[in-house]
């Protein structure tokens, strides 16, 4: 495999998925609902067609299939880390429900599993999570803010004070939620946060907090939350 030169993150440009699948109508199902993120596809069947495309392009997310024609996805996975300096997160993909296989592939370092057939919304939501993880957001949208608060920038500001001035103690209450394991209240609390971030485009910090919502037993997705608000609060 020839790495070649990797073209910097454009973030004006949709994420950028490599979706290894040698099924036909899987890979059409899986394309279909990246796509809709949105984000751009790059597909492969086999596992030499997807080191190619790692090759050629710099990616933001693998998603990959645990069996290949030609290998499988724990073999692949290390062979792209190899080859990439910079990894993205990857995500298995497999019809085996065996909890073996599904530790195995998290032993080989990927950030989650996901069990075939899945839900469109299961899907999506693995999806966001990875990417949220990967890609360079900006801390604040303004145009999102704007739009939320019917395009009054005193409004924007005030909400972003107030945010700004609850952020440390909704950061401490998650984390004291996290690690004594009241995962009620921890979902909870990031309901709230969310919903919060959206309205004060806080783009970032709403990003950790999905990654969060979507595994909140996760230690790298809470640090990744957790790091997104001390961004903000200096």
């Amino acid at each position: 495999m020839e790495t070649g030169r990797m073209e910097p993150r454009d973030a004006t440009r949709p994420p950028r998925v490599l979706l290894v699948e040698d099924d036909a109508i899987t890979q059409t199902y899986l394309r279909a609902v990246v796509e809709a993120l949105p984000a751009q596809v790059d597909p492969a069947t086999t596992r030499t067609q997807a080191l190619q495309q790692a090759a050629r392009r710099r990616h933001d997310l693998w998603l990959i299939d645990l069996t290949l024609p030609d290998g499988n996805g724990a073999q692949l996975l290390q062979e792209l880390r190899g080859h990439c300096g910079d990894a993205p997160p990857a995500l298995a993909h497999t019809a085996d429900r065996d909890p073996a296989v599904r530790g195995a592939a998290l032993a080989a370092g990927f950030r989650d599993v996901l069990v075939k057939p899945m839900s469109t919304a299961e899907l999506s939501n693995a999806l966001r999570a990875a990417l949220a993880e990967s890609m360079d957001l900006p801390d604040w949208d303004n145009a999102a803010a704007s739009a939320a608060l019917n395009h009054n920038p005193g409004n924007v500001q005030a909400l972003r004070r107030l945010f700004l001035d609850e952020l440390p103690e909704a950061r401490a209450e998650v984390l004291r939620s996290a690690r004594s394991g009241a995962l009620a209240t921890l979902r909870a609390r990031l309901h709230r946060l969310q919903a919060s971030c959206g309205r004060v485009g806080a783009r970032r910090r709403g990003a950790g907090v999905e990654s969060l919502r979507a595994r909140p037993d996760c230690r790298d997705a809470l640090e990744h939350s957790a790091r997104a608000a001390r961004d903000l609060t200096g």
